[in-house]
């Protein structure tokens, strides 16, 4: 059987916002009926947010050697190339009207996803080499051309000691033991790969690039007793990344002095980099005189199908969704089946201390946090991501616009890669329904979106 209903092919849109088409493509998604298998995002530069916060006239350009005639030229940078390229001002619009424009289709429809393509660039292992314009389908892995992402999950919930108790903590050595393995295994999933074009194959075994990510995230944090969003819930984020980034980076100088380091590697250009350089000193030592196997090593991936194989988990790094939900399933007849699935934390809570109702200290649902609060979990993990982070940003159907613009200004000085929201829509539906409210959903709601 298929989770939820008919898969969606993994395929993503973007366009850098200074093409001439941007608006054309920012609107491309409000036709329901349009690109329903393409997620679609715009890589927004540096000087565009700078050109928006202060109301500047925006250039919209075009490489000049594929334009005839004359006109105002400028050197910028463009996707594919290697370097800054001449390129034709074809017009000027005003930078915040094209970034509200953005950010009222994505209150309105849920897409387009927003890339902030300088910062994926800066901070990107192979910076240089390698030009990103581009991510896989959910955003966790940015990637250059024929680019492939090999990804796994720790399921954070094994790795709880004394769930629901004062005693309950993170055994974070199991954990680190438990990433060298992950390391290695997907180390050797590229070996044992067959691409279907030689390109993919030489960019993927050039790089050796992984994302080792978690799963469960928010249900051990039940399991500790911890609000999602809370402080100690952040602090308790970041300790745990940090452990399984510091752990992956030292299996794979492990790997480098077995096997050798990925091909691409050059030393003195890869310690450059400005997520190298944030490593522990000890690491980058090792780095120096061993190489290292894989360009990268973490990504979070939304997890939406292996969460529910590791007994209905919560999904990557977001919140419980609710303490009960229906899920559809698709059987091989073609037909569609519908279960009603409680959360795993609660079940535990339930199975461990005999309760058949209420619900665990400080157990929190998606529609109990403010938008900041998904916001600030995002940020306190990507510092420890090389690649990047799957997370969806809910909103409320009644978030006001005011409130909802505030979550890409935000999310941009926060340091993110990127940024996705949804909030309920006419387009899209909802994502998941609670059980409640199944019996009143649209019929477009009918088979939920599995992003992953």
């Amino acid at each position: 059987m298929l989770s939820t209903g008919a898969r969606r092919g993994a395929m993503m849109a973007t366009l850098r916002c200074d093409h001439p088409d941007i608006e054309e493509f920012i609107t491309a998604k409000q036709d329901p009926a349009r690109l329903r298998r393409f997620n679609v995002s715009v890589l927004v530069t540096d000087a565009f947010m700078a050109a928006a916060r202060a109301d500047e006239d925006w250039p919209l350009v075009f490489p000049a050697m594929e334009l005839e005639g004359e006109g105002e030229t400028a050197i910028h940078r463009w996707s594919g190339a290697t370097a800054p390229i001449a390129c034709r001002v074809v017009r000027h619009i005003r930078a915040r009207e094209l970034w509200e424009l953005v950010l009222h289709m994505t209150y309105d429809c849920a897409e387009p996803g927003v890339l902030f393509i300088d910062r994926i660039n800066q901070f990107d292992n192979l910076w240089y080499r390698e030009p990103i314009s581009a991510t896989n389908p959910c955003g966790e892995v940015p990637l250059p051309p024929y680019g492939a992402c090999d990804l796994g999950s720790l399921n954070l919930t094994r790795f709880v000691s004394a769930p629901f108790t004062s005693q309950g903590r993170f055994d974070l050595a199991a954990l680190a033991e438990a990433a060298k393995v992950a390391v290695r295994l997907l180390d050797n999933v590229i070996d044992a790969s067959r691409f279907p074009l030689p390109r993919q194959a030489e960019s993927a075994r050039g790089s050796r690039r992984l994302g080792l990510g978690i799963t469960g995230f928010a249900d051990a944090l039940v399991m500790l007793g911890l609000p999602y969003g809370g402080e100690r819930a952040l602090a308790v984020a970041a300790e745990v990344m940090r452990t399984i980034c510091h752990a992956a980076y030292r299996a794979s100088i492990a790997l480098a002095k077995e096997k050798g380091a990925f091909p691409y590697f050059e030393r003195d250009k890869y310690l450059q980099g400005a997520f190298i350089r944030s490593l522990p000193e000890d690491i980058r030592v090792e780095i120096a005189k061993h190489g290292v196997r894989n360009s990268h090593l973490l990504a979070i991936a939304p997890t939406g199908t292996i969460s529910l194989l590791a007994g209905n988990v919560s999904s990557g790094i977001e919140p419980v969704f609710a303490e009960v939900y229906a899920r559809k399933v698709l059987a091989e007849d073609g037909g569609a089946t519908e279960f009603s699935l409680t959360d795993y934390a609660l079940e535990l809570w339930r199975a461990s201390t005999g309760a058949a109702i209420g619900l665990p200290k400080n157990f929190v649902t998606a529609r109990d946090l403010s938008v900041r609060a998904h916001l600030e979990m995002q940020a306190a993990l990507q510092r420890f991501v090389d690649n990047s982070i799957s997370k969806t940003i809910n909103a409320p159907a009644d978030c006001s616009f005011a409130e909802f613009r505030e979550i890409y200004d935000l999310a941009y000085d926060r340091g993110l890669k990127g940024c996705t929201t949804f909030r309920p829509n006419p387009v899209t539906g909802a994502l998941l329904t609670t059980a409640v409210a199944l019996e009143k959903a649209p019929h477009c709601c009918a088979l939920e979106r599995e992003p992953d």
